[in-house]
């Protein structure tokens, strides 16, 4: 039998790290392995033309290389000596979708996601990434505050 996979989607965020801490932690006691997840929306990244003036086209491979280093890196430097087999993969796409997709591909068989503090009414009107997963994911989720 597979070892169990804990999927950890992270955005550089205290919420995303301390969901990183906890997957770890729990993975250290029952020997699951994590995988470190963070997407990019490349839609957020597109330079929008004002009055006829484009700004420069943002480099994609510039902006991987730089949202790994902020992300990624940190968190797997942080947690080095630890016992848990830990990977990481930056996708690009809506981050519901891309998670919800990972969740599917890779077997994960725990998703952990950091919960920001916005407001309930924001929750309401737009939901968030962690409230979408909530409801869409199909696995256990832990939402960390």
């Amino acid at each position: 039998m597979s070892k169990p996979l804990y999927l950890v989607a992270v955005d550089g965020s205290e919420f995303g790290e301390r969901a990183a801490e906890r997957a770890i932690n729990l993975a250290e006691q029952i020997g699951a392995k994590v995988k470190l997840i963070t997407v990019m929306d490349w839609s957020y990244l597109q330079t929008q033309v004002i009055d006829g003036v484009a700004p420069p086209l943002l480099d994609r491979a510039k902006q991987e290389v730089n949202v790994t280093k902020r992300v990624l890196t940190p968190l797997v430097d942080k947690y080095h000596n630890s016992t848990v087999d830990i990977t990481t993969e930056l996708v690009w796409g809506v981050p519901v979708e891309v998670i919800l997709e990972q969740v599917k591909t890779s077997h994960a068989n725990l998703l952990f996601v950091g919960r920001h503090g916005r407001s309930r009414i924001v929750d309401i009107l737009l939901g968030s990434v962690a409230n979408q997963l909530a409801h869409h994911v199909g696995i256990p989720i832990i939402l960390v505050p």
